[in-house]
């Protein structure tokens, strides 16, 4: 008789993580001993490596995660990439025109000499964008720059527009039929964001990719936001937090604690086998 190797997919913010960004002891615990006994736990987050390893540190587990909403499947301590995606010079650069043009200055992701950076311009960026910003000081990968012309650096795999909803919605209408976009209210700070990325990417897609990197033949997921739609309809099964979006409940196939009562952890110490 053959086993099935299964693996379970969380969510970082509003599902595993707690309202103040942070991963409650108890969650961190329960992932680890399940782990120890042979789950494959991973993450799929809009996050980068670097801040999604910072707010999950406490879990031991190392195994690959998907990181920018599907952008990419990394190795958690070497930041190998596994799978990747980046957009064409044509399309980041024709997208980047259209934003300027409207004066939605952008935070852009691109690899530049190889190097992951996200550049912005400092006197041009929105309050909102001020704001994530402040929370991003003394990473690596921040690039501060004085033109827009220097946006256009390096091969760019992902763009973040933080700014008022009735700049940000007439770009989406516009260009989500050619590109992977996500508008959303921040879960934290409840601004407008806009999420740009190539066509084809999601966390499906990556998901998938893992699951077959990892040569397992079922899937169970967590979430709580939209963007975690696709993943869903991916699983063999899917839950979804207490506190997550309407949209997702309907179709989950069952809905658990909220993120502030260790939905996930619980779940799991319940039903792993």
């Amino acid at each position: 008789m053959t086993h099935s190797r299964t693996l379970y997919v969380s969510d970082l913010d509003g599902t595993l993580l707690r309202h103040d960004e942070t991963l409650s002891p108890y969650t961190a615990e329960v992932i680890n001993s399940l782990s120890a006994k042979g789950m494959l736990f991973s993450f799929a987050t809009a996050r980068s490596r670097i801040t999604s390893v910072k707010v999950t540190g406490a879990i031991t587990a190392n195994i690959p995660m998907v990181v920018y909403n599907g952008s990419f499947v990394m190795e958690k301590v070497s930041g190998r990439h596994l799978y990747s995606n980046e957009f064409s010079a044509d399309d980041a650069y024709g997208i980047l025109d259209l934003l300027i043009e409207r004066e939605i200055y952008p935070i852009v992701y691109s690899h530049i000499d190889g190097v992951e950076k996200f550049s912005y311009v400092p006197h041009l960026e929105s309050r909102a964008m001020k704001i994530f910003g402040d929370t991003r000081r003394g990473d690596v990968r921040e690039r501060r720059v004085d033109t827009v012309e220097r946006l256009y650096d390096g091969d760019i795999f992902y763009f973040t527009c933080i700014d008022e909803e009735d700049k940000l919605l007439p770009v989406y209408d516009m260009l989500r039929k050619r590109y992977y976009c996500i508008a959303h209210r921040d879960v934290y700070s409840g601004e407008q964001w806009l999420e740009i990325l190539p066509r084809g990417v999601s966390k499906a897609a990556a998901v998938a990719e893992l699951k077959r990197i990892l040569s397992c033949d079922r899937l169970i997921c967590f979430g709580d936001g939209v963007n975690d739609i696709p993943m869903f309809e991916l699983a063999d099964e899917c839950y979804a937090v207490g506190n997550a979006h309407e949209d997702l409940k309907r179709i989950a196939t069952g809905v658990i604690g909220t993120n502030e009562d260790d939905g996930v952890a619980r779940w799991l110490l319940e039903n792993y086998r």
